[in-house]
C-alpha cells in the first residue's frame, strides 16, 4: 500500500479527504468535496448522524464479529457497497477500474456510473466481485437499450436506476474552478492551468491517462459521446415512472431504484417493480435544503414494511455512521466520498485504505454495543431524536 495511505496518521476518512485536497487541484478535488447551491443538504448529511444516540448492552462478550451480508441474494463480506461516482478517471488514472479492483478485493460490491471514463466490461473484469451498473438515459431510450444490453453480457448483476436528476443540481464551485474546461479540454481550459500546475504529479498521471475524457459507456451514433453539458443532458433525459416498464423488460434482472426521499415514491416505486430501494439526496448535489438521508431512512423503511430491501448513502463518514443506518433498518449503506477520497489520494490502495477504516470501525462499533452481526442490529441499539418519529410514522 501507498505510504501516504498506509502512514499510522491516517487514521479516518478526514484524513484521506486532506491528501486528496494535497493531490488534486481544486477544479477536481472540490467536485469531489462540493454540494448544490448553499450546501446545507451536503452538511446536514453528515451532521444528522452526529444527532443519534447509541444504546449499548454491556458486559456481553464479542469475541468475533462477522459483517457479512446478502444484497439481492449477492454475499459481500461487509454491509458497505462502492456508489456509483462519475468521472472518477479525473481523480485517479483508470479510476474506476481501480475502485472496482478494491471493492471486489475487500468483498464487496462496485457500482458504475454511466458517467464513467472506463468501458463498462473494463470495470466488470476489474473486479472479483459483483458489481452493479448505474443508468441514466442521456443520449436517448436506444442509447440506453445498448447500454443495458452491455451491462448484462459483461455480467453486471443488478441495474440501478437513479430518478433524482431531472436536471443537474446547482454545483457551485464547479463552473468556479473549471471542471467542465478540465473535462472538456482544448482553450477554454488555459485559465485553469495554473491551478493544474501546482500539482504536477495529478498533472502528469492525468495526461498520461489521456487527459480528455469522453463516456464510453454512452454510445451515440457517431461514436462514445464526449465531455459535454451534463446538465443539459440530463435534462433531456430525466427517468419517469414510466421508464421503468421497458427499463425492467429491457433488463430482466434486478432494479434498484435510487433517489427516494418520502415514502410516498418508495410505496411508488414498489408498485413499478423496483426490487431495491437507496434512500438517497445524491450526496447533497441535487436539490439543496432536502432532509439528510439518514432522517429520511425511518419513513422509507415504514413505507416500505419489509417488502423490498432498503440501501442509503449520503454523509456516511465513519463505521458507526454505517450501524446507526443499519439499526434503522438498512440492509447496507453506499458510500461515495468516504471511497473517492481514497481514490483520489492513492489510487485502488486508497480506496482499500477507505474501505478498512469502515471495517475496523463496525467491527469495533459492534463490540462496544455488545453485538456480533450486523443482522442482530435494531432500532433499541439507538435513540433518534423525538421528532423523527413522527415523520417515519405519518
Amino acid at each position: 500500500m501507498a505510504r501516504s495511505v498506509a502512514s499510522p496518521r491516517v487514521v479516518n476518512i478526514a484524513d484521506l479527504r486532506r491528501l486528496a485536497k494535497r493531490r488534486l487541484p481544486r477544479m477536481a478535488f472540490d467536485y469531489i468535496d462540493g454540494g448544490a447551491d448553499r450546501e446545507i443538504t451536503l452538511r446536514d448529511n453528515c451532521a444528522a448522524f452526529d444527532e443519534i444516540l447509541f444504546r449499548p448492552r454491556c458486559a456481553v462478550a464479542t469475541p468475533r464479529c462477522d459483517l457479512s451480508t446478502t444484497v439481492l441474494g449477492a454475499k459481500i463480506d461487509l454491509p458497505v457497497i462502492l456508489a456509483p461516482v462519475g468521472s472518477s478517471r479525473m481523480f485517479y488514472p483508470r479510476g474506476e477500474e481501480a475502485a472496482a479492483r478494491a471493492a471486489g478485493r475487500a468483498g464487496t460490491l462496485y457500482t458504475l456510473s454511466t458517467l464513467s471514463g472506463c468501458r463498462l466490461e473494463d470495470v466488470k473484469a476489474a473486479t472479483s466481485g459483483p458489481a452493479w451498473y448505474q443508468l441514466y438515459l442521456v443520449g436517448g431510450h436506444e442509447v440506453a437499450r445498448a447500454a443495458i444490453a452491455r451491462a448484462k453480457a459483461a455480467g453486471y448483476q443488478a441495474l440501478v436506476v437513479t430518478i433524482d436528476t431531472p436536471v443537474a443540481g446547482m454545483r457551485e464551485r464547479d463552473p468556479r474552478n473549471g471542471t467542465k474546461e478540465l473535462l472538456g479540454g482544448g482553450l477554454p481550459m488555459l485559465p485553469y492551468l495554473p491551478q493544474m500546475l501546482t500539482r504536477p504529479g495529478w498533472l502528469l498521471d492525468w495526461f498520461a491517462d489521456g487527459g480528455l475524457m469522453d463516456f464510453p459507456n454512452i454510445v451515440l451514433q457517431d461514436g462514445p459521446m464526449g465531455y459535454a453539458d451534463v446538465a443539459a443532458a440530463l435534462e433531456q433525459s430525466m427517468v419517469s415512472w414510466a421508464d421503468l416498464k421497458w427499463i425492467r423488460e429491457a433488463w430482466q434482472g434486478p432494479v434498484v431504484v435510487k433517489g427516494v426521499h418520502i415514502g410516498d415514491d418508495a410505496r411508488r416505486a414498489i408498485d413499478e417493480g423496483a426490487d431495491a430501494l437507496v434512500v438517497s439526496n445524491h450526496g447533497g448535489r441535487q436539490l439543496d435544503t432536502v432532509s439528510p438521508t439518514i432522517r429520511a431512512l425511518p419513513e422509507i423503511v415504514a413505507a416500505v414494511n419489509g417488502q423490498v430491501e432498503v440501501l442509503m448513502d449520503g454523509g456516511v463518514r465513519a463505521g458507526s455512521d454505517v450501524v446507526k443506518a443499519l439499526c434503522l433498518g438498512a440492509r447496507a449503506v453506499l458510500i461515495g466520498r468516504a471511497y473517492a477520497y481514497g481514490l483520489a489520494a492513492a489510487g485502488e490502495a486508497g480506496v482499500a485504505r477507505a474501505i478498512e477504516i469502515l471495517r475496523a470501525d463496525i467491527i469495533r462499533t459492534l463490540k462496544l454495543l455488545g453485538v456480533d452481526s450486523p443482522a442482530k442490529l435494531d432500532a433499541s441499539y439507538t435513540q433518534p431524536p423525538a421528532a423523527w418519529s413522527a415523520r417515519a410514522s405519518g
